[in-house]
């Protein structure tokens, strides 16, 4: 049984991302060769990429995984809002390490959002954030044109806080 809320799931695994979302796709490069590959890989699917950003995790497992679950928190104190997910696709490839997640229930929004590292042909390294979303709360209603621009911001973060923790991409 599904906890999503959303039909389209496992669109961010390989596109095109559906209409009717708000679509957001952020790419950076974060490293050279294998060991920054591998070492972005791992801080991405082990939740320290999220927790260097400043963003509390809570996940049903170290490492993900489909179907595991977690809630990431950004703000403070009563402007905490929780997202919760679940883990719709992993890829854990030669050249490719990653997961999409899906909202459930208690999320503001409705939609996917995945954050993939890639080792290119050159030897670069490859951090990607694409997700499609749209309000479900409120909340989120409320804040309308204010919640794409704090996604991005998010995403560039998320890739400068990536971009430190490898190897070379210091």
């Amino acid at each position: 049984m599904t906890h999503l809320t959303y039909p389209e799931v496992g669109a961010t695994r390989l596109g095109p991302l559906p209409d009717g979302y708000h679509h957001l796709h952020h790419r950076t490069a974060v490293g050279r060769g294998r060991a920054d590959f591998e070492a972005a890989g791992a801080a991405v699917t082990e939740w320290r990429m999220h927790r260097a950003a400043g963003t509390r995790v809570n996940a049903s497992a170290e490492r993900a995984a489909p179907g595991k679950r977690v809630a990431v928190s950004l703000g403070l104190g009563p402007l905490r809002i929780t997202a919760h997910c679940e883990i719709v696709w992993t890829a854990y490839d030669e050249r490719r390490i990653g997961f999409g997640y899906g909202t459930t229930a208690r999320h503001p929004e409705l939609g996917e959002e995945c954050f993939v590292v890639d080792l290119a042909d050159d030897g670069t390294v490859w951090f990607t954030v694409m997700a499609f979303s749209r309000p479900a709360s409120w909340y989120a209603r409320l804040a309308g044109p204010l919640v794409p621009v704090l996604q991005r911001w998010y995403a560039r973060r998320l890739g400068d806080t990536l971009r430190r923790s490898v190897p070379t991409g210091r």
